[in-house]
Formats: C-alpha cells, sequence, structure tokens
C-alpha cells in the first residue's frame, strides 16, 4: 500500500475508530486497526466482535493494500503530528509513515485475520433526519437498565411499523417511550440495540441523513452516517410486555413548571440522599409539597404550584414517594416549559409528559413509604 492523507483526516478517523477497538478478547488482531486502501478511499476500520466501524477517508492512491496496525500506537502517533499531508507506505507488515520533518515504523499485523466488517449498506430499510433520531435517543437512554444479569434492559427496543418507529427502554423502576412518525419505513421489525452502540451513534450523527438497515441472518443492525458505517449486533431475548405497565388512566392530572419542579426536586435531594433517596410529593388542590428528611442533617419542604386537570379537584390530598434521581433525570432530558404528571394513588406507576413534545412519554415506579 502507498498513499498520500492529510493527518488532520486521519486523526479525526483515528479518534473514533479507536474507541471500537478491543484488548479485552483472545483475538489480539482486535486491539488492531485496519487500514483497507481502494481506488481514491482509505478505509479506517475497527471492531469489538460486538460492534464495529468503517470510515471512509478521501486520499491519493498510487498502491492498494491493507494491513492492521496496533490502535494506541498509531492513533497517538499520528495525532500528535503536524497537520498537512502523510505519506503511509505498508511492506509486508510494517507500516511507514512520513511528513516533512517525520518518519516513523510502526510494526502491524497481516489483515487475514480481521473478521469481515460491512463498509456500505446494500438494503436501507429507512432512512431519518439526524436530529430527530438524536433527540429521541436522548429521551430514552438514561432509563437503560445498568444491570448485566438481565441483558434485554441493557438496550433499547426498537419498534418499526408502517406507520413509524417507537423506542422503549426500562430498568424496572422506570420507563421511557419516544414514538416517531415515519412515512419511509419499509418492513415492521422489533429488535434491542445495546445502549454502547446508540451512545456511539449519538456521539456519530451529525447534519447528514441516518440510514438504517437490518440484517436477520448476521443478527445485527447497520447504520450509515455520511462516511461511516456502524455495525451493532442485536440483543437476543425477549423484551417486558411494557404496555401492560403504561397505565390507560390515572385519577388525578397535574401540571406543572417544570423549571420550578426541578429546583424543588434538587432542593429536596440535599436530604434524600441521605435517607435512600426518597423524596416525597404532597398532592394538594393548589400545588404540590415536595419533601425530603434526613435523621442526621435534617429536613426540608417546598411547595410548588400546580393546576389540577378538570375532573382530578374533587380527589383528596395524598402523599407518593420518587427516587429523587429519576424525577430528575426525566426533568433535565425535556425541555418543554410544562409537565404533565398523571397520579392514581401512592403505589400505582405515575405518568410524566412534556406538554412541548407528547409523543415522549415517561413512567416512574413509586417508592413504597411506611405509614
Amino acid at each position: 500500500m502507498k498513499i498520500q492523507v492529510l493527518q488532520e483526516n486521519l486523526s479525526k478517523a483515528l479518534s473514533i475508530t479507536s474507541r471500537f477497538s478491543s484488548t479485552k478478547v483472545q483475538l489480539p488482531v482486535l486491539a488492531n486497526i485496519l487500514f483497507k486502501s481502494h481506488r481514491n478511499k482509505l478505509l479506517v476500520i475497527a471492531t469489538n466482535l460486538e460492534m464495529s466501524i468503517s470510515l471512509s477517508l478521501g486520499a491519493k492512491i498510487d498502491e492498494e493494500g491493507d494491513i492492521t496496525i496496533p490502535t494506541r500506537t498509531v492513533t497517538d502517533l499520528i495525532s500528535n503530528l503536524k497537520p498537512g499531508q502523510l505519506e503511509i507506505i505498508t511492506e509486508k507488515e510494517k507500516m511507514e509513515i512520513s511528513a516533512q520533518d517525520f518518519k516513523s515504523s510502526i510494526s502491524g499485523m497481516n489483515s487475514s485475520d480481521f473478521p469481515s466488517v460491512p463498509t456500505v449498506i446494500d438494503n436501507v430499510d429507512f432512512k431519518i433526519n439526524p436530529v430527530t433520531f438524536q433527540n429521541a435517543l436522548y429521551k430514552v437512554l438514561f432509563s437503560v437498565s445498568v444491570d448485566e444479569t438481565r441483558p434485554v434492559l441493557t438496550g433499547v427496543l426498537v419498534i418499526l411499523h408502517k406507520e413509524g418507529m417507537v423506542l422503549v427502554s426500562t430498568d424496572g423502576f422506570r420507563l421511557s417511550q419516544f414514538k416517531l412518525r415515519s412515512p419511509e419505513i419499509k418492513k415492521d421489525l422489533k429488535v434491542i440495540l445495546p445502549k454502547n452502540a446508540l451512545h456511539e451513534l449519538v456521539r456519530l450523527m451529525g447534519d447528514h441523513e441516518l440510514e438504517f438497515s437490518y440484517s436477520k441472518d448476521d443478527n445485527q443492525t447497520l447504520f450509515g452516517v455520511e462516511n461511516a458505517v456502524l455495525t451493532s449486533r442485536v440483543i437476543d431475548g425477549e423484551f417486558p410486555d411494557f404496555e401492560r405497565i403504561i397505565p390507560k388512566k390515572t385519577a388525578i392530572t397535574i401540571i406543572v413548571d417544570r423549571e420550578e419542579f426541578l429546583r424543588a426536586v434538587k432542593l429536596a435531594s440535599v436530604f434524600a440522599r441521605d435517607s435512600a433517596n426518597v423524596v416525597k410529593l404532597e398532592i394538594k388542590k393548589d400545588g404540590i409539597d415536595v419533601l425530603a428528611e434526613s435523621a442526621q442533617y435534617g429536613s426540608q419542604k417546598t411547595s410548588v404550584d400546580a393546576k389540577l386537570v378538570d375532573g382530578s379537584e374533587s380527589i383528596k390530598d395524598f402523599t407518593i414517594g420518587f427516587n429523587y434521581r429519576f424525577l430528575e433525570d426525566f426533568l433535565t432530558n425535556v425541555e418543554g416549559d410544562d409537565i404533565q404528571i398523571g397520579l392514581s394513588d401512592s403505589n400505582a406507576p405515575a405518568t410524566f409528559v412534556d406538554l412541548k413534545e407528547r409523543d415522549y412519554l415517561h413512567i416512574i415506579m413509586p417508592v413504597r413509604m411506611q405509614s
């Protein structure tokens, strides 16, 4: 291989692909990045077998070829070079990198042992605006479980149908659901995508249209973003029947100012973090009192104005408890001015809706409190 490529382009590509290589598996070649030149493109590829990335860079190709190079070595080296033209030549299992005032030789490995990684998407199932999809992912990723003993909860359920897409996540204590309307979806599908792959996708997406494809034979999904193809395995297993968890109706519906409610929750958290993170909401006809107490440090109460929606005025006052972190996560991940809260009793799931974005629904299970 003999090519010329800009340092700034290669350094940016390596900073992305380096996140996908792995040193924790038995295949030593997975600790390397694959360089593959073809026609007028340089492909930079990495994989950890769970997910992979292929980036395409413009380059002057004098001789085609391929080689794998240790990830950290080549990434650190290229990132510290000056911007400008680089010449890269490979001979057997060595890569020579030359710049105006620099020359280096790096030992690599033959590319024949490197796993096959998709570099193009042949069959696109749908395309979507990246800003729209990013926004939806932000709204559901924080509810994904970190408990690896239940793998199906460590990802986001993606449902495709003729009317659009539904994203769902839950950790058993809360649930997020976001509905996206898209007329271009070509097939019905239900898959669970790992949170790590979706976090990487969020980092990759810019202003360019996102392409999505699912391969049943390979049990993997492919995402195309500008000059990159991200591939991720699908999590096997059955996602919980989330629709059973969503209340069909609630006895009380309250509308509160998001920023005021968030401020009250943060004030309560000062004492709640010393008492199992529990904050109490006292629901009254003229508002909500947000309370927290600590046996060691004291207590606090913040009153927040609230509007009872028609039909809720006759309900008696009651108290319900929540993990303050769950309330804070929801309130910081929505942008609307007003939040609609649906409650039934102190032991039933509560619904939270951003009135600016009604296609997004969040459910939080209350904390059982002693009488």
